[in-house]
């Protein structure tokens, strides 16, 4: 992929709010920020025009929960067409952290992130997702 350099003109106050912006987020420069909010506003805008998408769900939950791991199986098996694959790792005696795989329409991912992290028992959930440009 070729860089094509451009020039880009900001107030003085926005520019300072920029180089904070690197700093916080421990950006190398300003070119470099500059393209993770383009990018950013570019995923957004996939998201809202519900375009395919791909991205994680990544929950915590009490497997310990009774009948939690089957309500999650039955969700993720009304959405099989969504999940690409699903990662279980234990964190604790009594909690587990699985990320789900998905790749859909983003309206499809919400509604499948909403069903399962709206599953009574877990404990934290989100889902996350990028375009595919």
């Amino acid at each position: 992929m070729q860089i094509k350099r451009f020039g880009v003109s900001l107030e003085e106050d926005m520019l300072n709010t920029l180089d904070k912006f690197v700093v916080s987020n421990q950006f190398p420069n300003r070119s470099q920020a500059i393209r993770n909010l383009i990018k950013s506003t570019l995923v957004t805008e996939s998201w809202e025009k519900n375009k395919i998408v791909a991205g994680a769900i990544v929950i915590v939950y009490d497997h310990h929960k009774r009948e939690l791991n089957s309500k999650l199986m039955n969700v993720q098996h009304d959405f099989h067409n969504l999940i690409l694959s699903t990662q279980h790792v234990h964190i604790a005696h009594d909690l587990c952290l699985e990320t789900i795989a998905v790749k859909g329409k983003s309206q499809d991912l919400v509604k499948l992130a909403d069903r399962i992290i709206g599953t009574k028992g877990i404990k934290h959930g989100k889902l996350v997702m990028t375009d595919l440009a």
